[in-house]
């Protein structure tokens, strides 16, 4: 499992096959929040920091879905369950 920090803002998140399903745009508390229709205005605002907007939350990301972590992407987990 790999931990998630303020400086994966603005990461690609892809799944096991991946395939690209949202970024980074914010980090809080310990927690990653995904938008998972970024625009490329979204993704150059996230990288600057520029998404302090409080009314708008996005998914949460918690650590313990997530692969691996690199400079550029977040892989989430090949076995993740998501419950609906």
């Amino acid at each position: 499992m790999a931990t998630l920090t303020e400086d994966d803002v603005g990461k690609t998140v892809i799944n096991p096959v991946g395939d690209e399903i949202g970024i980074v745009e914010d980090y809080e508390h310990g927690t990653a929040y995904v938008d998972t229709h970024p625009s490329w205005t979204d993704r150059i605002e996230a990288r600057l920091g520029w998404n302090d907007d409080p009314d708008i939350r996005e998914a949460p990301l918690r650590d313990e879905y997530v692969e691996e972590v690199t400079d550029d992407e977040i892989r989430l987990r090949q076995d993740l369950q998501i419950d609906r």
